[in-house]
């Protein structure tokens, strides 16, 4: 186990800025081709299952090293979260996806991540990969790009950029992405898979699945089977750090690397807690539709807690037009 370190470093390439408001307009065609079909919604992670509300406690005793930002002094914030699946389109919970849980902790205090003023929230946008299927964004863009416009998009656009041999390697990677078992949002944990600032630290964030409990027939109705659950009583879910401890095992621009736990144990910051409650009810369902409106952004975030890495700075332009074209 290796001591967090202070000494990392984001290497911003010169051309850099263009590229990634290339990202926001492909984003943005994207997102307006799926909004013409569906109705309006996100590029990604349109599929809301559910929106709820819940608690973040802020635990005591952290280490030192931990104690920045939101997680400076131990206290309970209320907090609103969107379970999603994360594809372009709206389609059955049985076809294999990325899923995401996203966490908005409400009433937080400080300078904003965007430079633009006080933060209103630290948000935590996760997905059930510890790691990205990419290094860095513009791979990710290409594939989203091909996947939007169907399979023989999605082949033309692998034999061009990678070759036939290279094509038939990413295929076989991408197949073990996406089609990685999925048990529930309540029985799996969720990552941030590319790291944020944690004062001078920086870190990756993990949340550990709130029961080992697997419901079988679950696949069919995600939002089904978490709503049982929050029937029956509250749900509790663990916050982890991950601390960087040097650019070659735990890197900040390859968002592919999985950081080692042997390396860069996780340590535990805080708790998300669900209460039971009935997101059927009118009350669950308009507050289901202020989560849908709301925007869940890495940038909406404490100064002390900015996204680090070429993934994430590429996030900020495209989440910036993904929610101006959804007002």
């Amino acid at each position: 186990m290796a001591t967090p370190s202070t000494e990392w470093k984001e290497r911003i390439a010169a051309d850099e800025a263009e590229r990634h408001a290339g990202y926001a307009r492909d984003f943005e065609q994207i997102q307006a081709l799926k909004s013409a079909k569906f109705g309006k919604g996100r590029a990604l992670h349109r599929k809301q299952q559910l929106g709820l509300h819940g608690s973040f406690e802020v635990l005591s005793d952290l280490p030192a090293y931990a104690r920045h930002g939101l997680f400076a002094a131990p206290g309970t914030y209320q907090a609103w979260v969107r379970l999603s699946n994360g594809g372009t389109d709206r389609q059955a919970d049985r076809k294999p996806d990325v899923r995401g849980f996203a966490i908005k902790v409400r009433g937080v205090s400080g300078p904003g991540a965007l430079g633009s003023g006080p933060a209103e929230s630290q948000d935590f946008l996760l997905i059930n990969h510890p790691a990205f299927a990419f290094a860095g964004a513009d791979e990710f863009v290409g594939l989203v790009k091909s996947l939007s416009k169907g399979p023989g998009a999605l082949l033309g656009y692998l034999v061009s950029r990678y070759g036939f041999l290279g094509a038939l390697g990413m295929t076989k990677r991408f197949a073990k992405t996406f089609n990685k078992p999925f048990t529930g949002f309540a029985t799996e944990s969720f990552y941030s898979a590319a790291p944020i600032a944690c004062g001078p630290y920086a870190a990756r964030v993990r949340l550990l699945a709130a029961s080992d409990d697997v419901k079988p027939g679950a696949a069919t109705d995600w939002a089904g089977d978490f709503r049982t659950r929050l029937e029956h009583g509250p749900l509790r879910f663990e916050l982890q750090l991950q601390f960087f401890v040097d650019e070659a095992r735990t890197p900040i621009e390859d968002a592919s690397v999985d950081w080692s736990e042997d390396v860069a144990p996780y340590v535990t910051v805080g708790v998300l807690t669900l209460p039971a409650q009935d997101a059927q009810t009118a009350d669950g369902q308009t507050l289901a539709a202020t989560i849908e409106s709301a925007a869940f952004d890495p940038w909406r975030a404490l100064m002390a807690h900015r996204p680090l890495g070429e993934v994430m700075r590429a996030r900020k332009g495209v989440y910036f037009q993904s929610q101006s074209g959804r007002r």
